[in-house]
């Protein structure tokens, strides 16, 4: 897209030349469409699935931390709350150990290095009914979540 940039340069000209700016390219963001996951573990059926790739130094994670806590107290009982925290090696084998024994592998290996990435999920099919990136507005995840237990 081309712009003009004025510049004021010192003797008090002011200098218009024609830029062309292109779209600044931001992390990619997580891929939607990993297929279905199926059925997840037999301890998350029943309430829909709230699942965060988090890491200590992200600063996208910081951003939504208290988003994310207002939720788990407001959903507790009616939601599952899954975190798989990829801060270094280690905690992200323990997220891959924990995302094969909860029936999200697939998730993990597709979202692991997007963190700050917030899924919901039907735990009874698998689906991902939505994908938020760092997004703070609590609004966002409660349609969703109050949508989902609705069916239930």
């Amino acid at each position: 897209m081309k712009k003009l940039l004025s510049l004021l340069c010192l003797g008090g000209l002011l200098l218009t030349v024609p830029v062309t700016l292109a779209p600044m390219a931001l992390a990619s963001p997580p891929p939607t469409d990993i297929g279905s996951l199926g059925p997840l573990a037999k301890e998350l059926q029943g309430k829909p699935v709230v699942v965060d790739i988090f890491a200590t130094w992200c600063p996208g994670c910081k951003n939504i931390a208290s988003t994310l806590e207002t939720l788990r107290e407001e959903y507790k009982g009616k939601a599952n709350f899954v975190v798989l925290d990829v801060t270094d090696r280690k905690t992200a084998e323990q997220a891959a150990a924990k995302a094969e024994q909860l029936g999200l592998s697939k998730y993990f290996a597709a979202n692991k290095s997007s963190t700050s990435t917030v899924a919901i999920i039907d735990p009874g099919t698998g689906k991902i009914l939505a994908l938020f990136q760092n997004n703070p507005d609590k609004t966002s995840y409660t349609e969703v979540l109050n949508a989902a237990i609705a069916k239930k």
